[in-house]
Parts: C-alpha cells; sequence; structure tokens
C-alpha cells in the first residue's frame, strides 16, 4: 500500500528492516535441501522464503509450480540432485536472521534500499522531505512529489516527481522513473514513457550515475501534462470492459484486480483518465504488497502513455 511519510521515516523503516539482514558466500557442497521451505548449510537448518525458493529453482532449472506440489522428500531429491550440477562453487545468500530471503551467484552485487537512500541524502534531500512509499521486505517504491512544479487541468492539480523502486531480494532492479501525484486523493502514476533507467545488479556503478539519471527524468515531466488533459477527454464506451482487457494485458493477479476494482469503485467515469485512476488509486489498496502498488502505478502509467 502507498502511503505519505517522509524520508526521515523511511530510513528509520529500512534501518528496522535490515537489522538482522547478512550476506554470505556460501560453499555448494555444504548446502544440503530437507525440502523446498528448509534447508540446512553446514549442518545448520534455515527457513527458505517464497522469493528464495523460486530464485533456486529457477537456478537450478526446476519448475517452481511443480515443486510446490511435490511432497517434501521429492522436493528435496530435486533440489539436491540438481544442485550437484551447479557450476559456481559458491552462492551468494542473503539472510534475515535464521531466514534465506534470497540466493543469487557471487556476481550478484545488490544495491540495498539504504544505499538509495543515502544517494538521496548526499544529493540533498532532507529529512523531513514529504514522499508516498510503499516498502516490505521484498520491494520499496518511492516517489518525491516537486512542489514547485504543480500544475492545473480544468481545477484537477496534479504535482510531478520522480520515483526510485528497488529490490534487494531481486523482484526488480533499482528503476528511476517520472512520477505524476494527483493531489485530490493522492493517487501517484508512475511514468514509462520518456526517459526511465533501469539497471540490473551487477555493477554498483549505477549509483555513480543516479544524480545525472533523475536530471534525465526530471526534465521529462512536463511532457506528461498533454496527455493527461487528452486522457480526460478521451471517451470510453464500456470502461468496465477496458479494464478487464487492461488486467489481461498486463497480467495482473487476483489482488491487483481486485484492487482495481475497489479503485474504479472510488471514482467511477467514462473516460481514459478514470480507467487511469482506477489503477492509481487501485495501488493504496491495504491487501497489496509493496510490488503490487507500484505494479498497478506502473499499469497506469503504460495505459497514459497509450493515449493519443
Amino acid at each position: 500500500m502507498q502511503q505519505e511519510t517522509t524520508l526521515e521515516k523511511v530510513y528509520d523503516r529500512v534501518d528496522a528492516m535490515s537489522a538482522n539482514c547478512v550476506d554470505n558466500n556460501v560453499d555448494v557442497k555444504e548446502i544440503e535441501f530437507d525440502s523446498l521451505d528448509l534447508i540446512r548449510i553446514s549442518g545448520e537448518s534455515h527457513t527458505v522464503r517464497p522469493v528464495a525458493q523460486r530464485s533456486i529453482s529457477n537456478r537450478l532449472g526446476i519448475p517452481y509450480n511443480y515443486l510446490q506440489k511435490c511432497p517434501q522428500d521429492i522436493q528435496a531429491e530435486n533440489l539436491n540432485y540438481w544442485l550437484q550440477h551447479e557450476r559456481n562453487d559458491q552462492l551468494f545468500f542473503r539472510f534475515d536472521g535464521d531466514d534465506i530471503r534470497a540466493i543469487f551467484t557471487p556476481r550478484y552485487v545488490p544495491v540495498d534500499n539504504f544505499e538509495a537512500l543515502f544517494k538521496l541524502d548526499s544529493m540533498g534531500f532532507k529529512p523531513e522531505t514529504k514522499v508516498q512509499c510503499s516498502i516490505d521486505p521484498e520491494f520499496m517504491s518511492l516517489s518525491i512529489p516537486d512542489g514547485p512544479r504543480s500544475f492545473d487541468i480544468d481545477g484537477d492539480k496534479f504535482t510531478p516527481g520522480i520515483s526510485i523502486s528497488n529490490s534487494e531480494v531481486g523482484l526488480a532492479s533499482l528503476s528511476i522513473s517520472a512520477y505524476i501525484l494527483r493531489l485530490i486523493c493522492t493517487n501517484g502514476l508512475i511514468s514509462t514513457s520518456g526517459v526511465s533507467a533501469s539497471y540490473r545488479h551487477v555493477s554498483t556503478k549505477i549509483l555513480e550515475e543516479f544524480p545525472n539519471v533523475l536530471e534525465k527524468v526530471s526534465a521529462e515531466l512536463g511532457n506528461k501534462k498533454d496527455l493527461f488533459k487528452i486522457s480526460m477527454d478521451s471517451p470510453v464506451d464500456n470502461p468496465e470492459s477496458s479494464i478487464a482487457s487492461f488486467n489481461r494485458q498486463f497480467q495482473l493477479n487476483k489482488i491487483e484486480q481486485e484492487s482495481v476494482a475497489w479503485g474504479w469503485a472510488h471514482d467511477v467515469g467514462e473516460s481514459m483518465f478514470h480507467i487511469i485512476q482506477a489503477y492509481t488509486k487501485g495501488a493504496q489498496h491495504k491487501d497489496l504488497s509493496a510490488e503490487s502498488s507500484y505494479k498497478l502505478q506502473r499499469t497506469g502509467g503504460n495505459i497514459l502513455a497509450m493515449v493519443n
């Protein structure tokens, strides 16, 4: 769920979430699976979180959905067998206490949420800066509105800004995009057109490029005003049917679709603008993960980019 807060509170949240997090390269020969949920490293048992389960399944070439359906002994047999064929002598493990939150190859160089926040601090963003944020142990979406650049369309006020997203467990790369906040309902839209940047986590050099990317993304914000105006003037004969079509196109899961329906009910209308708002309002649903909240804002941006 996307919420209004401050950078300082986001810092505190990230600090608390990372209190028990450590990283280690682990010798493959010291790893043994008891099941998809449990792993032993040098004889010590650890719980494997779902994201780590998916990553090791993909790494070993075993369909995750198949493994989930197998009895635990068959899960262990599959995982341990294919682990013997792993090309690396070590794997990179991210721990949260005794839980394993992610598994990668040693080549993977993670960018932690705190590193991205520290970069913002070094660029002059103050702790009291108001932001829109959605964060959980798997994903962070942070949007910073630029108040002085706000604009008005037919009495509706919008504030542009930048959006930064990151996943410490490999769900997505560090990404920087344009952001538009509709003030009347604090709906946020993340743009996918024009300038944006996304980087794989294989080098910390991306943090060195941070200021340049922010500048380029910020320069693109002015182009969004015309698209919003066009979306307001674009009638849709059957909005519900269009929403269902977009849900399929962008592969929304059940809870994401239910959140869009919830968002639609808050601002029913017969224009492309109202359809876009269904997704950006849906991103505020309390049951959404941070990743799904970001996905709905991003979907709203994709739909806006289709307007002509």
